[in-house]
């Protein structure tokens, strides 16, 4: 006797048996029970969901007799009557199936559409089911729409698609429209389990985690993967075959990466990198199963208590909690991104292996500083010349600016006369000797008191972040909660800030603030920070956003005001393109 694959042998034959749609075995089920049918119906999703299956299963329900040949429309099919057997095995000559890929055109549908004027021959209703209904052209489409709109009412429409974008809305709006979703991971573990049981092969469970996982959410995909899993392990599903039969990466080492860029070790990351290559295994896969650990830490670094129902007999449980604990939220952020965004760019490198170290290292590079602050290094008059408290809008390499604090792109564009040639309107340094120095910015650091709200702990809080954040001493939260905190109070060696936002107060990002703190302040006590939520008026943030506007007017009016460019103006014309003048940053007054 031929073999019949897994997932042929256990289609389902009724309702009941469906896995993973329990939404639409319900709508059907109650319409069929209640007799209230519609005369069309659209089912979408993915391969290998069910569409198909529930076509035929709707079918027998319209046209079963019963196991005595007295029943009648019903949402729970015999299976052993001559309707429901014909159905089964594709012989009912009242039920038609139509694959529009092969057979889209307009004269396949008006053959199709001929036969319903009879009555059906032999089942209470006909049916007619198109597969891949998107396929159809758009007078094949046309042809049948009057037909589908008021069919006899022995007929029945059943259409199925993978694309329902691709359906006229003129044919969606004549159709009741199911979408069966893609299954869970869980879901087809749990089917699996009951499919080999009943086959009587010997499984690990981690390996049919893999096939479940490999699936994406189908079933058909995970019946025949396991299928072929089954040939190459002669008969046993073991997790290293179908590790191997998958090309999947071993969580383990997954595992290895994360922890080892968790502790910023990157001869590890190296070594790994290279195990991954000397097994071939994919870096793609790599970098899927690192975007799906870490989506999962995020969750638990989020949600603490959220995993607590998971199967505890998967180990990759027990590691993913372990790293949630060790590595921030804020790197665990960053590492997803970097993941996701490194898998698109495996395509352009020379070397996929190469693309997954370089990836792996960008992960390692971008890793925000943690543990202990590296002691703070005095600027060089370079680096103090450009510092900021605004660190993205230091611009370097700039020539000498007008007026002394403010600069203008050179784009002062002159109109050209029709009675003079044509000349290059020189910049208004270049008009500068040789030996003259620009002037040094002011350092504006706060705004005044009056704009954001009296607090006396605010010029001392504002001068000391600013100064940290130049200096590049926090980063990531821990620079924002400086940023956006207002220092209440200092009492007994203990800082009160408080924040508007509870995102902000993180146990991480405070002790990050807090070692920052220390090595700026070497000759006081560390302080203990103690941070509260409420409305704050007096933050580093607002103040530098403050002056920041202060500096772009005073620049604009130095610019305006300059008697250079009052001449070009006047005499030929000139203007100042709009948004090119930027204010030069200002100088730190007290580097760390």
């Amino acid at each position: 006797m031929s073999y019949l694959v897994l997932a042929r042998k256990y289609r389902p034959r009724n309702f009941s048996e469906m896995v993973g749609q329990a939404h639409v075995v319900q709508a059907l089920g109650n319409a069929l029970t209640t007799q209230r049918l519609h005369h069309a119906y659209l089912f979408t999703g993915t391969r290998g969901v069910g569409k198909t299956t529930i076509s035929r299963i709707l079918a027998k329900s319209l046209n079963c007799l019963g196991a005595d040949g007295q029943g009648g429309i019903t949402a729970t099919p015999c299976g052993v009557c001559q309707a429901c057997t014909d159905i089964d095995s594709g012989r009912f000559v009242d039920y038609t199936e139509l694959d529009a890929a092969s057979n889209r055109g307009v004269d396949e549908i008006a053959q199709l559409l001929e036969q319903a004027v009879y009555k059906p021959v032999v089942g209470r209703f006909k049916v007619f089911m198109i597969d891949e209904v998107h396929m159809l052209t758009n007078t094949a489409f046309n042809a049948m729409l009057k037909t589908l709109e008021e069919p006899p009412e022995y007929l029945k429409f059943v259409l199925a698609t993978t694309d329902p974008q691709k359906v006229p809305a003129t044919v969606l709006s004549r159709c009741l429209q199911f979408n069966l979703r893609p299954m869970a991971p869980e879901t087809i573990l749990e089917h699996l389990g009951q499919v080999l049981q009943a086959e009587a092969v010997a499984s690990e469970p981690q390996a049919l985690r893999l096939l479940a996982r490999a699936a994406r959410g189908s079933m058909r995909d995970a019946l025949s993967l396991t299928d072929q899993a089954i040939a190459f392990g002669s008969g046993q599903l073991q997790e290293a075959s179908v590790r191997q039969m998958l090309g999947s990466v071993d969580r383990s080492y997954v595992f290895q990466l994360l922890d080892a860029l968790a502790h910023g070790d990157g001869k590890s990351v190296v070594e790994t990198s290279e195990v991954l290559r000397l097994n071939g295994l994919s870096a793609a896969s790599t970098l899927e199963e690192m975007a799906t650990v870490l989506q999962r830490m995020a969750v638990l670094q989020a949600v603490p208590g959220i995993g607590e129902g998971d199967d505890a007999s998967d180990p990759d449980t027990a590691a993913t909690a372990r790293l949630a604990q060790t590595m921030p939220a804020d790197e665990t952020q960053l590492l997803y991104s970097l993941c996701l965004h490194g898998r698109a760019e495996l395509g352009l490198a020379p070397d996929d292996y190469a693309a997954l170290t370089m990836v792996l290292l960008r992960l390692l590079a971008f890793k925000p500083a943690g543990g202990a602050v590296e002691p703070a290094k005095k600027p060089s008059p370079e680096r103090a010349a450009s510092a900021t408290a605004f660190p993205e809008n230091v611009e370097r390499n700039k020539p000498p600016a007008l007026g002394g604090h403010a600069q203008a792109a050179p784009e002062l564009i002159a109109k050209k006369r029709p009675d003079q040639p044509a000349a290059r309107v020189p910049a208004p340094w270049e008009e500068a000797p040789p030996s003259a120095a620009p002037i040094p910015a002011p350092a504006i650091t706060a705004a005044p008191p009056s704009a954001l709200g009296v607090n006396p702990l605010g010029d001392t809080w504002a001068e000391l972040v600013n100064r940290m954040v130049a200096a590049d001493m926090v980063a990531a939260l821990a620079r924002e909660l400086a940023l956006q905190s207002e220092l209440r109070s200092q009492a007994g060696g203990t800082w009160t800030l408080r924040v508007e936002r509870e995102s902000l107060n993180q146990v991480a990002a405070r002790e990050k603030l807090q070692l920052a703190l220390q090595a700026a302040l070497p000759d006081q006590a560390a302080p203990q920070l103690v941070v509260e939520l409420g409305p704050v008026l007096d933050t580093p943030a607002r103040r530098n956003a403050a002056a920041q506007i202060e500096r772009q007017r005073q620049a604009e009016a130095t610019i305006e005001n300059d008697p250079f460019v009052q001449d070009m103006v006047r005499q030929w014309g000139a203007r100042v393109v709009p948004g090119s003048i930027k204010p030069l940053a200002p100088l730190v007054s007290k580097p760390i």
